[in-house]
């Protein structure tokens, strides 16, 4: 029996912030809007398709993550307004579900620090 498995997706505690703060903001900002409407488009997307996003480079994924949230993959996703979802995939073969666990909202600008990319 070939079951496809259903992709829960969950919000780590920074994400949710940041994705209330934008949720709130979109009331009156039409970039807050695109930003906050793309990000449920993209989790749509996650949720038919896991690997979805762009894989991160293990070698690449900050100490940071792997120390709080103990991770070993990483996807990102571009959305609207040059803003980033960083996502990393839970689960095994075993298990009936996957759950793409998000653990960042974030502005280009702070995409790329996290990452220490140099602004030109």
């Amino acid at each position: 029996m070939n079951e496809k498995r259903k992709t829960r997706v969950i919000l780590s505690k920074d994400a949710e912030k940041t994705y209330l703060r934008l949720k709130e903001r979109a009331k009156t900002s039409k970039k807050d809007r695109s930003v906050f409407n793309s990000i449920g488009r993209k989790v749509e997307l996650i949720k038919q398709d896991p690997h979805y996003g762009n894989p991160i480079a293990k070698s690449l994924i900050p100490e940071e993550y792997r120390k709080k949230y103990g991770i070993s993959n990483l996807f990102r996703v571009e959305l609207a307004g040059f803003w980033r979802m960083l996502y990393t995939l839970v689960g095994s073969e075993e298990k009936i579900e996957i759950i793409a666990f998000v653990l960042e909202i974030s502005s280009h600008g702070e995409y790329d620090e996290r990452f220490g990319y140099k602004g030109k």
